[in-house]
């Protein structure tokens, strides 16, 4: 069958003829124009394999080269964005299905939103997915096209990010989370530099000869290279700091029945004490309790601060998760707070930290008035603290407060001044047991490695992890159980590289592959004088 498309360059003719690419373009081109969106779709849901917990990373050579296949053969710019929204659409939705169980802990009043949240959140991800394809369908095949693709990607993972508010979840580089070597790169150019390198090698079945295979090969060697070399340098000395982390395994069914909320208090207070006999005397001791976990306004409540500071050694404080209220002068609620209050053993309120990134819908409503949902706080939105702020209570090396999702933002974790550790808080159970709570914690060890800063994360339902400062598990409470983590607080690294220029580097690294792309495709087109039909 003869195939011509108006829109390739001829150098894309010339390179497509002599390529192992133009067989799976002829087969992806026959196809009707409804198969093709279900096969970018089929392709977008095996693509999320590759994420967390499953991280079958492989799976990006099939899913990547067929997205960019189908792409090149649309035969309209129009055609090759749906084809991205398909694809995009499939990997984000089976990427982000455990939002559904939010849902259901409240299924009789929310049943309605169980067949929307889950697709509807991953419409505007989808989106992200158009601009790469349309740069790499504007591009000859082999490098500039890889090198467009690529670039395009990243920066688009950028833009998701900032872009209504930002939901950077599930950014391509997180398929590495899992290996201890490669993630280490991290401290180097970020999880949007590993997002860069993981579709240039994805995208090696687009490329024709032995030559980029045996480049693949040495640009992972190298990765691994790097990662040993630095986990084989030496860590600071722990910090003298035991840090508690407290898992009190509570379902989001049954955390704010008012009948619950003294038994789930005692059930932290028992298991806050439990740890503290087991420390020895005189060591400094920063206990931390998950998001929320407190049923009560602890950093507001006498009886509750005082009963907390009971179950606390001499030498503790308390890192506790908590909602915060403020009232106006006529005693009337004015705004609430998701916050992190600072207790010290007799009780007293030291430091808070209020919540700066919200959850749109989950913590207030975008649009307010004109959507009637509320999933929390019976109608009222929570309000944002001033921002990132390092905490230093006396007796504890100064930190960074990180109250759930607010880990995944890279680059815009850390405080000024730079602190000592960070604390990562969080109530996943609105997820039960899903691939969420996995995600989440992936994110967060990025977190550490990026930085170079050991991170403590306490979870109501877990993954409650300590890792120290390249991101390295020193203890682990799993999913759905209950108890507590004890053990030293690692030492810091000094600032890594990109702890130092943040997310300015694989920027500019993506920018760089998007013009090499541009002036590549340029200089090849000009070197054909006649299309060249697709046989």
């Amino acid at each position: 069958m003869g195939i011509r498309n108006p829109l390739l360059a001829p150098a894309a003719a010339l390179a497509l003829r002599n390529s192992v690419f133009l067989p799976l373009l002829d087969r992806l081109s026959a196809l009707s124009w409804w198969r093709q969106l279900l096969v970018a779709f089929g392709l977008g849901l095996f693509s999320a394999l590759a994420l967390p917990p499953v991280h079958a990373v492989p799976v990006l050579l099939v899913s990547i080269l067929g997205l960019v296949a189908l792409a090149a053969a649309a035969p309209s710019w129009r055609r090759a964005g749906w084809i991205g929204f398909a694809w995009g659409w499939g990997h984000h939705l089976a990427g982000i299905y455990w939002v559904t169980h939010a849902i259901l802990t409240d299924v009789a009043t929310f049943w309605w939103l169980v067949p929307l949240a889950a697709p509807g959140l991953a419409i505007p991800l989808a989106l992200s997915v158009v601009p790469p394809v349309l740069v790499a369908r504007a591009l000859p095949p082999g490098w500039p096209r890889l090198l467009g693709f690529a670039g395009a990607w990243v920066l688009a993972e950028l833009a998701r990010g900032v872009a209504f508010t930002g939901f950077p979840w599930n950014l391509i580089g997180t398929v590495w989370a899992f290996a201890a070597l490669p993630v280490q790169a991290a401290s180097l150019v970020g999880v949007h530099g590993l997002s860069l390198a993981t579709l240039l090698l994805a995208g090696l079945p687009l490329l024709r000869g032995w030559r980029p295979w045996a480049g693949g090969a040495l640009a992972l060697a190298a990765l691994a290279g790097f990662g040993a070399w630095r986990l084989n340098m030496p860590l600071p000395p722990d910090q003298a700091v035991q840090i508690v982390l407290v898992q009190g395994n509570v379902g989001q069914e049954v955390k704010w029945r008012p009948e619950q909320r003294l038994p789930i208090f005692q059930r932290y207070l028992e298991l806050t004490a439990t740890a503290a006999r087991q420390v020895p005397p005189g060591t400094t001791v920063a206990v931390i309790w998950p998001e929320t976990a407190s049923p009560f306004l602890l950093a507001q409540d006498p009886e509750a601060r005082r009963l907390a500071a009971e179950a606390l050694p001499p030498d503790a404080l308390l890192l506790g998760g908590t909602v915060r209220a403020e009232w106006r002068p006529d005693g009337t609620l004015d705004r609430l707070f998701n916050s992190l209050a600072v207790l010290d053993p007799a009780g007293r309120v030291l430091t808070v930290y209020d919540k700066a990134h919200l959850v749109p819908f989950g913590e207030y409503m975008p649009l307010a008035g004109l959507i009637p949902i509320r999933m929390v706080t019976g109608g009222m939105d929570f309000s944002a603290g001033p921002g990132p702020v390092e905490l230093a209570p006396s007796g504890l090396p100064p930190f960074g407060a990180l109250i759930c999702y607010e880990v995944i933002f890279p680059g815009a974790v850390t405080p000024v001044p730079r602190p000592d550790w960070l604390v990562n808080i969080t109530n996943d159970a609105w997820f039960g047991h899903s691939a969420g709570p996995w995600q989440h914690l992936a994110a967060a060890r990025l977190r550490a490695v990026e930085e170079g800063l050991p991170l403590a994360r306490a979870a109501q339902t877990g993954i409650s992890v300590l890792f120290d400062a390249r991101g390295e598990r020193r203890l682990m409470l799993p999913l759905g159980a209950t108890g507590t983590l004890s053990g030293p607080l690692p030492g810091a690294l000094p600032p890594t590289l990109f702890a130092r220029v943040g997310v300015a580097l694989p920027a500019a690294l993506a920018l760089v592959c998007l013009v090499l792309a541009v002036l590549a495709g340029r200089c090849g087109g000009r070197r054909v004088q006649q299309p060249i039909d697709l046989v």
